[in-house]
């Protein structure tokens, strides 16, 4: 499995995590609810069970997200390569290693920081499109492509 796979796969898996997470909190505040109605009256059942509703809308929209994130990393093909930076890119800038993916927690994959960022973002946008060697400053710090998988 080369590096980008293995950074790949792990966000993936991150990915996954979260929804599988979700899904469960769901499910359990799903059975709650069940089991509440069946023993409370009055106003204090009521308003029980209008805060699950709300927290399970929260966590359904939460798990929308995680689905969606899924979805992107999903259409990423790691083992594709390509001399312009695209989505699903390893790029090495100033000796940094960015994956344009998602904006996604920093990892570290055999030692080395990755960092994910999204196309959308100010140094994903610069980077989208461009080669080896193109340099470009971002906030006073001047970047410089080293190498793209």
């Amino acid at each position: 499995m080369t590096f980008k796979q293995k950074i790949h796969q792990y966000y993936l898996q991150q990915v996954q995590d979260k929804i599988d997470v979700f899904r469960d909190m769901i499910a359990s505040l799903t059975e709650d609810s069940k089991n509440d109605s069946k023993g409370s009256a009055g106003d204090k059942h009521e308003t029980a069970l209008s805060m699950m509703h709300i927290e399970q809308e929260k966590l359904n929209h939460k798990l929308k997200e995680a689905i969606d994130q899924k979805a992107v990393l999903d259409k990423i093909d790691p083992a594709s390569a390509s001399n312009k930076i695209a989505l699903g890119s390893l790029v090495q800038a100033n000796g940094i290693y960015l994956y344009v993916s998602l904006a996604l927690p920093k990892i570290n994959i055999d030692g080395i920081n990755v960092i994910a960022l999204s196309p959308q973002s100010p140094l994903g946008n610069k980077l989208m499109g461009t080669e080896v060697g193109f340099s470009f400053e971002i906030n006073t710090t001047k970047y410089l492509i080293e190498s793209i998988s």
